[in-house]
């Protein structure tokens, strides 16, 4: 357990500094837009590229693996939805609620930490589980989200959604990362040293963003949130969330499926991982409740330095 925190400790340790540093206002305000934008469009699709491009393709485009964690994905919207709905919150709440509750920060702080705990192998999976969660799962939850007033008709907001998938950069530094290692291509040295800087930048600056922008979130964001209405999402995130990848793959296992274990393992503790922190801006946009999605966030973050911890002592130990 011990060894488990000496490798979870510095990526926390640096989502405290950034939190500190807006709160205090040594880490002024206007800047968070930058950092992220320098994070999104910059550091971040290079890191996704190197870690595809050094994978095998066959590891990093697993079928089972992909249709296990979209089927995970499924459930969690449609269960967090349903359960809204049926307490009184309207579409764009309840599926705004949902997409918190399914979305885990794989890219910001998921990614490296599990490469560090597991090796390089654990890359396949996540980024796999990124791609889902940029395509399948935001387009979802936001279509979702137009329900209140598309009587019915979800055409419009889900082409409204995949063509807000298509200008990310990240699920397109995926496919071309997977598509170098498919045809083994080789960026020219002077190029490939540049995305290595780029990518090594990632980590930290990531990290750090998503420290100030929950900073943030506690600084402007003036709606209050009643806790009833964030922490049994956030706990759902943390715990229930993980539990149903394990459950889905272990039956899969059983079943005869060829659904390797270690992918099991890390899409389970990513889905352990807390919310990601972008879902605040979508929500924003949307009109949704900020103020209970950055709880939500806030919430899971805090509580993940133990219970991601712990999650990752015993899983290891379950599948062992």
């Amino acid at each position: 357990m011990l060894s488990v925190f000496l490798v979870t400790f510095p990526f926390f340790a640096l989502v405290l500094c950034g939190y500190l540093a807006t709160r205090r206002g040594v880490f002024p305000l206007p800047a968070i837009a930058g950092m992220n934008a320098f994070v999104l469009f910059f550091a971040l699709p290079c890191m996704l590229y190197k870690a595809g491009s050094s994978l095998p393709f066959a590891q990093l485009m697993n079928i089972p693996t992909l249709l296990l964690y979209m089927l995970v994905q499924l459930l969690m919207v449609g269960g967090c939805v349903f359960f809204s709905r049926k307490g009184g919150l309207d579409w764009n709440n309840s599926a705004s609620g949902a997409l918190v509750t399914a979305f885990p920060n794989t890219g910001f702080m998921g990614l490296p930490l599990l490469v560090a705990l597991l090796g390089e192998a654990a890359a396949g999976p996540a980024i796999l589980s990124m791609l889902v969660d940029m395509v399948m799962t935001t387009s979802l939850g936001l279509a979702l989200s137009r329900m209140d007033g598309a009587a019915g008709n979800i055409r419009p907001a889900l082409g409204k959604a995949l063509k807000g998938v298509l200008s990310n950069p990240m699920p397109w530094s995926i496919l071309l990362g997977a598509l170098a290692s498919y045809q083994q291509w080789q960026l020219p040295v002077a190029i490939d040293k540049t995305v290595g800087l780029l990518a090594s930048a990632a980590t930290p600056v990531a990290l750090f963003a998503v420290g100030a922008v929950l900073a943030r979130s506690k600084m402007v964001q003036a709606e209050y949130a009643a806790p009833r209405s964030y922490v049994p999402l956030a706990l759902v995130k943390l715990f229930v969330h993980p539990m149903l990848v394990l459950g889905l793959g272990h039956a899969a296992i059983a079943l005869g499926l060829p659904m390797p274990p270690f992918a099991v393992l890390v899409l389970a503790l990513v889905a352990a991982l807390p919310s990601a922190s972008n879902v605040t801006l979508l929500a924003e946009r949307y009109g949704a409740h900020n103020g209970r999605i950055a709880h939500i966030i806030l919430v899971s973050t805090a509580l993940a330095f133990v219970s991601f911890s712990l999650a990752v002592s015993g899983f290891g130990e379950f599948f062992q």
